[in-house]
């Protein structure tokens, strides 16, 4: 069989993406496993959405995004509308920047708590915010605790941005083949948003109700987990 240069130039870059591919995986699993050598630092942010101590940052994903809305009354009875978090529909996506490459490494989205911990709430909601490794699959779900607005602080400094968020884990799944990349998380904090919040127009009056849009956003997520 002859051997073209389109071929060669295919086969170059197939094994270029599995070397990538292989360093990414040693360097996040790497970050994750050796926490003392390799910390990650989070931004100094307010007491109101900094983890207890004892808890250490293992992960930075910069996500990219977007938060839904739709348009509901403002209130009972009301002739007028506005925009209102959909909780369905959180969407993101998060990378990690190796070698001058984004990577992707973890999935942001809504799903049913299937293995809740203590402090999962009872009864559950029918959804909860996820973020499930890219990698091995394993899943954390969490809820928020507290939140400062955008703007706010240097760890959340674009004004009209979506809020930076402090949220406990309540509840971990290691992945099919027993991957456990995310079951230590603890806490999540998202910082540094830019865009996602509710469009200025588009719902004022009753006749705008159910409408739904999509607004993009970018944040920075940290994902700590216990002091061994």
């Amino acid at each position: 069989m002859s051997v073209t240069p389109s071929h060669l130039t295919r086969e170059t870059t197939r094994v270029r993406s599995l070397f990538v591919a292989i360093l990414v995986l040693v360097w996040v699993f790497g970050r994750a496993t050796q926490a003392a050598a390799q910390r990650i630092t989070p931004p100094s942010t307010p007491n109101a959405i900094t983890p207890p101590a004892g808890n250490s940052a293992f992960l930075l994903g910069q996500a990219v995004g977007t938060q839904g809305y739709v348009c509901l009354p403002t209130s009972a009875g009301s002739s007028t509308a506005s925009w209102t978090v959909n909780a369905a529909r959180p969407e993101a996506t998060l990378f990690v920047n190796v070698f001058n490459r984004y990577v992707e490494v973890v999935t942001h989205f809504l799903s049913p708590d299937t293995n809740p911990n203590q402090f999962a709430s009872n009864p559950l909601p029918f959804g909860s915010p996820s973020w499930q490794s890219s990698f091995d699959s394993s899943k954390v779900w969490g809820k928020t605790l507290q939140s400062i607005p955008a703007g706010s602080d240097k760890s959340c400094p674009n004004s009209s941005a979506i809020a930076c968020l402090l949220l406990q884990s309540i509840g971990t799944e290691a992945g099919p083949a027993g991957g456990s990349f995310l079951t230590k998380t603890t806490f999540i904090q998202r910082l540094n948003t830019q865009g996602g919040s509710a469009p200025n127009t588009g719902c004022s009056v009753l006749n705008d109700v159910g409408k739904q849009t999509l607004v993009p956003y970018t944040a920075d997520y940290y994902f700590f987990r216990g002091e061994e």
